[in-house]
């Protein structure tokens, strides 16, 4: 016969609401009262009934997450470290993929409000105004971009950036391109912002392409121009666009990188498989710290952190000397 809320009120010698608010609302009851109870639940082996519960407490016990592409090799470990966080904090997880179109964003982040306690908005493309006129129906945090009112995490884009220009400049680059992601990207914009910045420095040329979408068809789309450009080295917004590129430079005869290098940005799986340098970022740190945030909201916390994350650079192959003039 399974345990019930009245087994445990019976061994923790309380009453059954005692038992109720102890586990819905443990900052409501004595201290020595929340730890018999909890010390009881623990011996019975209880565990409350997600659906009584939510009728108690007015919480579903689930945090939504909004992603633009679930196919994009960047997000399957942001949203692994989302579940195992959320798990801990005994909470299921419900995902949906806006499929990188900003226009639905909103009606999906509003649907989604209803049927979850928090929202996790993973690299939204929305503009500002849109995402602020859904602040206050749930707490939210945004990952990989920053907005008011909202918490966020995001990664240290402009060091990234600045490491990748460093390391092209200690090789002899001069006159680099930059492959631009979505042009409704907040990531894009700090890393071009980042990229900018760091070419200024080192009186290199910069040389801006794009906006192309974030994929390897985007980076293909981008190659020729890119080859046509005085550039001896190419940065791409993400890792997606610098295998696109890798891959219609071969196509073409173009050497890499004999005759042009290429930086990545993200460091997924198979930027390590192909030998591709690349800005590395800490993706399970991001899902991790945005869960950790979100719980925080959820319990009315008052301050709206902003938290950045370390990026780091890999050097490979796909990155050398410009060829001799």
């Amino acid at each position: 016969m399974p345990v019930t809320i009245k087994d445990v009120a019976r061994l923790a010698g309380v009453s059954q609401s005692s038992v109720c608010r102890a586990l819905a609302h443990p900052d409501q009851v004595r201290p020595e009262t929340r730890e018999r109870v909890e010390r009881a639940a623990r011996d019975l082996d209880y565990h409350p009934n997600r659906a009584a519960r939510s009728l108690i407490t007015g919480r579903t016990g689930t945090i939504g997450v909004i992603l633009p592409d679930l196919g994009n090799p960047f997000f399957p470990d942001v949203v692994k470290s989302i579940q195992t966080r959320a798990r801990r904090a005994e909470h299921a997880v419900l995902f949906s993929d806006t499929d990188e179109d900003p226009t639905v964003e909103a009606p999906v982040i509003a649907a989604m409000a209803r049927q979850v306690d928090g929202l996790l908005l993973c690299s939204p493309r929305a503009a500002d105004e849109e995402l602020r006129a859904l602040a206050g129906r749930k707490p939210m945090v945004v990952l990989n971009r920053r907005i008011t009112p909202f918490p966020s995490v995001t990664a240290d884009n402009a060091d990234g950036m600045r490491q990748a220009a460093a390391h092209l400049h200690a090789l002899g680059h001069r006159r680099v391109a930059y492959v631009a992601g979505p042009r409704a990207s907040w990531s894009n914009r700090d890393r071009l912002r980042g990229l900018r910045a760091a070419t200024a420095t080192r009186d290199m040329t910069l040389i801006e392409i794009g906006n192309v979408t974030p994929t390897v068809d985007g980076g293909a789309a981008a190659a020729d121009l890119v080859a046509a450009s005085p550039a001896t080295a190419v940065l791409a917004y993400n890792d997606l666009i610098a295998l696109g590129l890798r891959q219609r430079f071969q196509a073409r005869g173009i050497d890499v990188p004999g005759r042009i290098s290429i930086v990545g940005f993200d460091d997924i799986l198979v930027a390590a498989l192909v030998d591709l340098t690349t800005v590395a970022i800490a993706r399970e740190q991001i899902g991790r710290v945005g869960v950790e945030l979100l719980l925080a909201e959820m319990s009315n916390k008052a301050d709206k952190p902003r938290k950045t994350t370390e990026t780091q650079l890999r050097v490979r192959a796909s990155t050398g000397p410009p060829p001799l003039v």
